[in-house]
Parts: C-alpha cells; sequence; structure tokens
C-alpha cells in the first residue's frame, strides 16, 4: 500500500523557519520515501505504508520535542503498490 501524508507544524513564523519546522523537513528528507515536498504552508510526502509511518512517528516525536505546538496532518492511501 502506498500512502501520501500531508502536514503543517506549528507555530508559524515567516521570518525564518522555526526549530520544530526544519526538524520536520529533516525528518522527511531522511526517510526512506519516493517524493518530498517541502514548501513554507504545506509538506507533502509519499512512499510505502511502512515508510510513511515511521516517517510520521519521527515527525511527531521530534517536532513536538523541539517546540511544535500543533501538528496538523492528514495520510491518503493513493495506491495498493506496495
Amino acid at each position: 500500500m502506498r500512502l501520501r501524508v500531508e502536514f503543517t507544524t506549528e507555530p508559524f513564523d515567516l521570518d525564518e523557519a522555526p526549530p520544530h519546522a526544519v526538524v520536520a523537513r529533516e525528518v522527511v528528507e531522511a526517510a526512506e520515501l519516493d517524493a518530498v515536498d517541502v514548501g513554507p504552508f504545506g509538506n507533502t510526502a509519499e512512499g510505502g505504508a511502512d515508510a510513511v509511518l515511521t516517517a510520521v512517528d519521527a515527525l511527531l516525536r521530534k517536532s513536538l520535542a523541539a517546540g511544535a505546538t500543533r501538528i496538523s496532518l492528514q495520510v491518503n492511501v493513493i495506491g495498493e503498490g506496495e
């Protein structure tokens, strides 16, 4: 099964990326995912179910530890390839 996760971390800072946003980006970029798109107002990543769920766990734990006060995410099944 393939999944897509879309997420944002808060609080926002338009002047520079806050530590929790940097950590979230590092987590998804280091994960074994097929596609990652990181932007200032939203982020997406795609891959096999195990890889996405492992990345989501790390993203939640590490972003909260780095100061996130809210993390919004959505996970969608996008295919049965894995």
